[in-house]
């Protein structure tokens, strides 16, 4: 069997102070991402960060950073549409509709982050599906919580997002999300719609526990700084670390990692 890594290499909310691995700049961003291409990653889950260092959906610094990488390696690219909290729902999109990845996220619910609300209107998530519908943009479903695959059952019935879905679980998300514990991706996982692929990651302390269930479950694994700064408790970790040991347990497992082609086949890419 063969397991996709995603690198999800710097998020929106974590400063670079806390670790000084976070890739901050497009140059940064891309660079980082070439190196987890060459330690096993075959997806790039993109964020970008403004000159600040906060998150932005600055449609420039996703060009800078997304000419570099096609231009370097053969990873799927994954654009987040959700990076920057209270902007228009045009300003979410206008970076795919440019440049068009061979994947965006399609996060299927609204949630509270603690420190604001992660909006994912109904009217929105139409939106965006028949954007990504209608520019051959494979949809990644982000599910945060239980509800969350219900409404993709929706979208699904609606003609909005289409047969085979590829999920995202993503668990320990905010204050409301649900908890990472193998419970809880268990019964997600049994919830799926027949013949769906899925991955799944654990924010912080929950990466390890999750990423070891997603192998023994058959998912793929995301890892990354977005995620989870940490290597092990105390030390400090880079992405290239952290897809490193994804691979190696992967292996260890008894699978292999799958290449970017192997990706693309997996998740009907090009289709």
């Amino acid at each position: 069997m063969k397991t996709i890594i995603t690198a999800a290499l710097t998020g929106a909310v974590t400063p670079k102070k806390k670790n000084p691995a976070l890739p901050i700049t497009p140059q940064e961003i891309a660079e980082d991402g070439i190196r987890c291409w060459k330690a096993g990653a075959s997806v790039l889950h993109l964020h970008m960060r403004d000159d600040e260092g906060h998150g932005t959906m600055d449609a420039a610094k996703f060009r800078e950073t997304v000419h570099i990488l096609r231009n370097s390696c053969d990873a799927v690219l994954n654009l987040t549409t959700s990076g920057e909290l209270g902007v228009t729902d045009e300003r979410r999109m206008e970076h795919v509709l440019e440049l068009k990845p061979e994947m965006a996220t399609f996060d299927a619910g609204t949630i509270n982050t603690g420190d604001g609300i992660f909006e994912n209107s109904i009217p929105f998530l139409t939106k965006r599906g028949t954007v990504l519908n209608e520019n051959n943009i494979k949809p990644e479903v982000e599910i945060m919580d239980m509800g969350m695959i219900n409404t993709s059952k929706y979208f699904l019935k609606k003609g909005i997002l289409k047969a085979p879905i590829h999920y995202q679980f993503v668990l320990s998300f905010g204050f409301s999300g649900a908890p990472a514990t193998p419970d809880n991706l268990c019964y997600m996982r049994s919830q799926l719609p027949e013949g769906s692929t899925w991955s799944a990651f654990g924010v912080g302390s929950g990466h390890l526990p999750i990423l070891y269930t997603a192998l023994a479950l058959g998912g793929n694994v995301r890892v990354g700084l977005e995620d989870n700064i940490y290597y092990a408790p105390g030390q400090l970790a880079t992405n290239e670390m952290l897809v490193s040991r994804a691979a190696r347990v992967i292996k260890e497992y008894g699978n292999e990692v799958a290449t970017p082609a192997d990706a693309r086949e997996i998740l009907g890419l090009g289709k």
